[in-house]
């Protein structure tokens, strides 16, 4: 029989009760939400049902996943639903992939006032992208956009940044016109980083006189407003790491990579290696290694490892994924059906465009034994015990 492999789920039901006693006090509900969550994700704590075959005996039981959006288990399911919306979007034109990344200094301001400033990451980047495609002596065209919030390093440190994937084109001022940019080529980086950098920090200032950023340890002395001003001058100077990755293959490959990218969470279960009382491994990617390709593996102490992963818990009711300009959840359809009919273009199949690997789900998948349909024959709820049982597991021939 194989290993059970490791999961997030293992490390918090039984580690997480004595770091939660060791730090008592400083979790946030949020945080503590998140854990208890993870911990009791497909148990009977949140009920499931007993699927059987159609064609044999076979039996198994299935339960509830607690659909958490930080939680590596639900991220698959969460992801193909997702896309299987978002299919529907794509148009047949190139797509960009940029990524807008906080400096270290204003990353230390975020981590104790996420919702604003993360909320500001997106405000200014989708803004840079807009205002510098509608230049004449740029793009000259109306952009569209989705966004999706990372807020972690491959070592689970707090690294905020902000991946886009822009259709590489737009319309035109007057709306009747697309608007192709060049053939590999969509906005100068270096134009992107400049206003970038200009609107993040005045967004920041303004943040700063309305009261609404907080401030803690050594970085107390920022509430005055002469201190912060100083403290942001010497980032005005500096260049910002706005990076632009080549265009897709093509828009199934936009959609593939969005799949892998707009769910993901800070550490999926496959990069564990092992955990116990003192130390958790796991595979992580060096960005900075330019020999090579950087993989290695990492040792945190169980307690830094659990701490590191629920710092990349966002605020509640906060969007992780955003949509902008032509693609503005408002108008979005409007806008993609004026652009198709612009291009002469029909809507993508959705069966050919949803490439990506996905989790399935029960009752999608066949009998293990046989190959026949599965109907859920029983369903029960939280904290109940299935009456019927699951059949046993068949030794591989």
């Amino acid at each position: 029989m194989a290993e059970a492999k490791l999961e997030i789920a293992d490390i918090f039901r039984t580690h997480g009760p004595a770091w939660r006693q060791a730090n008592k006090g400083r979790v946030s509900l949020s945080q503590l939400k998140v854990m208890s969550s993870i911990e009791a994700c497909r148990t009977e704590a949140f009920g499931g049902h007993v699927a059987a075959c159609t064609k044999c005996d076979h039996q198994h039981i299935t339960y509830n996943s607690c659909k958490n959006r930080h939680c590596p288990k639900c991220q698959g399911p969460a992801a193909r639903d997702w896309m299987a919306a978002r299919a529907e979007d794509l148009l047949p034109v190139e797509y960009f992939h940029l990524v807008f990344t906080l400096p270290a200094e204003i990353a230390r301001i975020a981590y104790w006032n996420k919702k604003a400033v993360y909320g500001l990451l997106f405000k200014a980047s989708a803004q840079t992208v807009t205002n510098i495609a509608a230049d004449p002596e740029r793009l000259g065209a109306r952009v569209g956009m989705t966004s999706a919030l990372h807020t972690w390093g491959s070592a689970l440190t707090h690294h905020p940044h902000v991946h886009m994937i822009v259709p590489g084109g737009g319309l035109s001022p007057s709306g009747n016109r697309w608007i192709a940019c060049k053939p590999g080529f969509f906005l100068h980086v270096r134009v992107l980083s400049r206003l970038f950098r200009r609107l993040l920090i005045e967004g920041l200032l303004a943040l700063h006189r309305t009261g609404e950023l907080n401030f803690f340890g050594d970085l107390a002395a920022l509430s005055e407003p002469q201190a912060f001003a100083a403290y942001l001058a010497p980032l005005r100077k500096i260049e910002w790491v706005v990076y632009a990755k080549p265009p897709f293959g093509g828009p199934e490959a936009v959609l593939a990579y969005l799949s892998r990218y707009t769910h993901r969470v800070a550490i999926s279960n496959s990069r564990l290696i092992s955990a116990d009382v003192d130390t958790v491994t796991f595979r992580w990617k060096d960005y900075r290694v330019k020999d090579g390709d950087g993989r290695s593996v990492m040792r945190l102490s169980t307690s830094e490892f659990i701490r590191r992963f629920l710092i990349h818990v966002l605020p509640e009711r906060f969007h992780r994924i955003r949509h902008d300009g032509l693609l503005a959840s408002s108008a979005r359809k409007a806008n993609i059906a004026k652009v198709r009919t612009l291009l002469g273009a029909q809507p993508p199949k959705q069966e050919d465009a949803l490439a990506a690997e996905v989790i399935p789900l029960t009752l999608r998948e066949p009998c293990p034994d046989c190959g026949g349909a599965m109907r859920i024959i029983e369903i029960f709820r939280r904290g109940q015990k299935p009456q019927s049982r699951a059949s046993p597991r068949k030794a591989a021939a």
